[in-house]
């Protein structure tokens, strides 16, 4: 946002609300955005959105859930919309509770709200201890809570474990969710094109598509990073859409691009793929030291870079 004669503006940062759900918390993580405006709105779209159109400077997103897997909505966000940059990552552990409005017990509820993700999550527990409930989706996981003091559509709803000190519910029921250790990874979305520095725990996103459909294309993908000694830690796929069996790949790659090995790889998927989307590369939210075969060194693909150098300009060889 543009400064002020008072100064600078302060800058405004989109997230997935109301208050209190999972995504603010990720947000709150971000130290750039402390004492900044934050401003909820109703779905990743909306988000990104207002990145694109200049009303936020930033939005957080819901990438990757490590139980149910990849956020395809925003994957698919991503994959299609030009101009994002991805510049940071967070990981916000994921608990649910089971709210009601007051004097709800829970031989009555019939009908569920719940974000679907939330739900998905929370399905073993639900189907023990309410097998002949219904589902209605909401857009997040606060929204089902406050849908209750709204209308009686439902009787109970997915929630986090804080909603109670925001609207007037009661907890039916605590953490419900199937894995007590489950994670919701986040990531902070601008329009920048400056890359974070380097810091030696940092990840690298893209997204390819396969230029054929036939034995070996995806491999011939792979290999990209693998002979390069780069480790990939998510693989997905997503439906192109255009016809059956065409895929794009997202894939995150442990480097940053600034390192050699990082950028040899993209370079050889740039030659491979017809279509590839650098999302960007920055800090690892765990803060892991990326470990990798000292034969993928940077000195060692400079020194080679050197070596032909030397061979096509003539240089006597040792």
């Amino acid at each position: 946002m543009a400064d002020t004669p008072d100064g600078p503006a302060l800058r405004t940062y989109s997230y997935l609300g109301p208050r209190g759900t999972f995504t603010e918390a990720a947000l709150a993580q971000v130290a750039e955005a402390v004492g900044q405006n934050w401003h909820s709105v109703n779905n990743v779209g909306e988000a990104l959105d207002d990145v694109l159109e200049g009303r936020s400077d930033a939005a957080v997103i819901a990438i990757e859930n490590s139980i149910e897997g990849g956020v395809s909505v925003a994957q698919d966000a991503l994959a299609t919309i030009p101009g994002l940059r991805i510049i940071g990552e967070y990981l916000v552990p994921v608990n649910f509770v089971l709210v009601a409005r007051p004097g709800t017990n829970l031989a009555d509820v019939r009908v569920i709200n719940a974000h679907p993700v939330a739900y998905a999550q929370c399905h073993l527990w639900m189907d023990a201890a309410l097998p002949e409930h219904g589902h209605i989706p909401a857009t997040s996981n606060v929204a089902a809570a406050s849908a209750l003091l709204d209308n009686d559509l439902a009787d109970a709803a997915i929630a986090p474990p804080g909603i109670v000190d925001q609207y007037d519910v009661e907890v039916l029921a605590e953490n419900i969710g199937d894995n007590p250790n489950a994670v919701t990874r986040f990531l902070l979305v601008s329009r920048t094109t400056v890359l974070p520095e380097p810091t030696g725990a940092d990840k690298t996103s893209l997204i390819a598509e396969l230029p054929v459909d036939r034995a070996g294309a995806l491999l011939e993908l792979l290999e990209q990073f693998s002979t390069r000694g780069v480790n990939m830690s998510l693989l997905e796929s997503r439906p192109i859409g255009d016809a059956l069996g065409r895929y794009r790949f997202i894939i995150d790659a442990d480097g940053h691009i600034r390192d050699e090995r990082v950028a040899d790889a993209l370079l050889g998927v740039r030659r491979f793929s017809p279509s590839v989307r650098f999302l960007g590369s920055y800090p690892r939210a765990d803060q892991a030291s990326i470990e990798f075969d000292g034969r993928y060194a940077d000195d060692v693909f400079v020194e080679a870079r050197d070596w032909l150098r030397g061979l096509i300009s003539g240089e006597p060889q040792d």
